[in-house]
């Protein structure tokens, strides 16, 4: 039940570690796991006094149980060994203290603890954790190389080394943390979340020698496992050696086999690149020398055509064409004018014979009135009536005679 408290109504602390102490009375015996950090067995002492800690979080409690208890399990059972107890929570009122009284300590075997990371696989890979699509590519030539390992180890020995023989130039930022025991996991994830805020890093190594099943734990905890899933830089697994497998290799971007391995992945080979680079020269020089061969054949066979070596000549075959055409044409207009000619001709000549003057030439004369009309019959005419007779030589006037039809003629 909740205290009633205020300033002015206050209770001791005595009280209060009653109160906690009667809270923790009712939780009962439980069974807890976690890993032995600290293990205190003095001679002749009937109570032998143990740490038990949380590999995947920085959380502790004491652990306290009498000696035929622990009696039972101290061959199997040392410091850094995952076991479970079933115990009773302790308030120790006048330190303010909880405790766990053990009653029984079991210790957790390696088939025990395979099942349980089989479980924990299963449950991560149907989220999605492990799927391919998941995995980031990693650069060509990183700048900076994050290194998360153990301080002054072989992995670490053999990351730089082999990195830094395959490209001099490489860069590394080192974070050196236990990966074994029970500090192993929170100073990880630490780490991998260090690095991975830092922009100028571009890959991250997590490396580890090999080592037993139980060593290699921290690097299948799930915490572990969700930190490097959520990290935006691509994360390398190097832990152990070929056959093992912890969780990590499955949710890293790329596994290698060894920390050696790593490097080879990571760091690209300088001089295997500038042979890469002769060699893609020496492509690119056959390719442009290929190309000007085969321009230069073009080339010369395109100078070698009959247009090329005597462009004039299509001048000439032209001025030949065009002269023979200009004679047609002077021919053919010579036909025509000839004929148009020759029609004129026989058309004058018909105009002549059928024109007045002929007719006038023959001994005809034409009748004129003073307003310059033909006469065309006595009718038309009165007597007395002066009027021009023209004939071939020229026009003379005439009068009508008085008898209807005949005419005098007077100058």
């Amino acid at each position: 039940m909740a205290v009633s408290t205020s300033p002015e109504t206050p209770i001791p602390v005595g009280e209060v570690s009653r109160l906690i102490g009667g809270w923790i009375e009712r939780l009962g015996a439980v069974w807890v796991e976690g890993q032995i950090t600290q293990l205190s067995r003095r001679p002749g002492a009937g109570v032998v006094f143990l740490t038990l800690r949380d590999p995947s979080y920085d959380i502790s409690v004491s652990v306290t149980c009498y000696r035929q208890v622990f009696d039972k399990v101290a061959e199997v059972v040392s410091e850094g060994a995952r076991v479970v107890v079933h115990a009773k929570p302790e308030w120790y009122a006048p330190r303010g203290q909880l405790s766990l009284r053990a009653a029984e300590i079991k210790p957790v075997g390696v088939g025990e603890l395979l099942a349980r990371l089989e479980q924990l696989k299963k449950s991560l890979a149907a989220e999605g954790l492990f799927a391919a699509d998941r995995k980031r590519p990693l650069p060509f030539l990183p700048q900076l190389i994050g290194l998360v390992c153990g301080r002054a180890s072989a992995a670490e020995r053999d990351v730089l080394e082999n990195a830094r023989h395959r490209w001099p130039a490489v860069r590394f930022a080192v974070r050196n943390v236990p990966v074994q025991g029970v500090h192993a996991v929170p100073q990880v994830v630490a780490a991998v979340q260090e690095l991975d805020a830092l922009p100028e890093v571009d890959v991250i190594i997590v490396a580890r020698g090999g080592g037993s099943v139980e060593d290699l734990l921290p690097f299948s905890d799930e915490q572990l496992v969700r930190a490097v899933s959520a990290a935006v830089t691509p994360v390398v697994s190097a832990i152990g050696h070929e056959p093992d497998s912890p969780l990590l290799d499955l949710v890293a971007d790329l596994r290698a086999s060894t920390p050696t391995d790593a490097a080879k992945k990571v760091v690209p080979d300088v001089g295997e690149e500038l042979a890469r680079v002769q060699q893609l020269r020496e492509r690119a020089r056959r390719a442009v020398d290929g190309f000007v061969q085969r321009e230069e054949r073009g080339l010369a066979a395109a100078l070698h055509r009959p247009c090329i070596q005597r462009p004039q000549r299509m001048v000439e075959d032209r001025e030949e064409q065009v002269t023979a055409m200009l004679e047609r044409g002077r021919r053919t207009l010579g036909h025509l004018l000839d004929r148009a000619d020759s029609e004129l001709t026989h058309t004058l000549a018909r105009v002549v014979a059928l024109s007045p003057k002929a007719t006038l030439e023959r001994g005809y004369a034409v009748l004129q009135r003073p307003d310059g009309t033909a006469v065309r019959s006595p009718r038309e005419v009165e007597p007395d009536d002066a009027l021009r007779a023209r004939v071939a030589e020229g026009e003379f006037r005439v009068r009508v005679d008085g008898a209807p039809g005949a005419a005098t003629a007077a100058e």
